[in-house]
């Protein structure tokens, strides 16, 4: 069998070295998370919640009537949720996001979104 030659040698060891790095950084990155947010007692708990950018927020109306999920600045607005339904959101733009309940205006929360 004839020897490799030693350039050949060089990249494939360059191109493994590279894959594995692709595969550490991959395997590294925090996947996408579901966080809930319960409507009940008219309040959203929990009444302050932190994310990162890509994860899922879901409000589940737990209430006897509908509600809604909106953000002051109306980055996000759920509609109305009916009683035992619920409404989800991807958290996508960095920020602190007060929201509340239209129907309710007591009802106040806010979200953290965080890189």
């Amino acid at each position: 069998m004839a020897a490799e030659p030693a350039a050949g040698r060089g990249v494939r060891v360059a191109i493994s070295a590279w894959l594995a790095l692709c595969l550490i950084a991959s395997a590294s990155a925090d996947p996408a998370k579901t966080w809930t947010v319960t409507i009940e007692n008219m309040q959203f708990t929990p009444q302050q919640l932190t994310v990162h950018q890509g994860d899922r927020i879901v409000w589940v109306n737990k209430d006897l009537f509908p509600h809604t999920a909106t953000a002051a600045r109306k980055t996000f607005d759920s509609g109305s949720i009916a009683a035992n339904a619920s409404w989800s959101y991807v958290a996508v733009k960095k920020g602190d996001y007060s929201y509340g309940c239209t129907f309710h205006p007591t009802m106040q929360a806010r979200l953290r979104v965080e890189q």
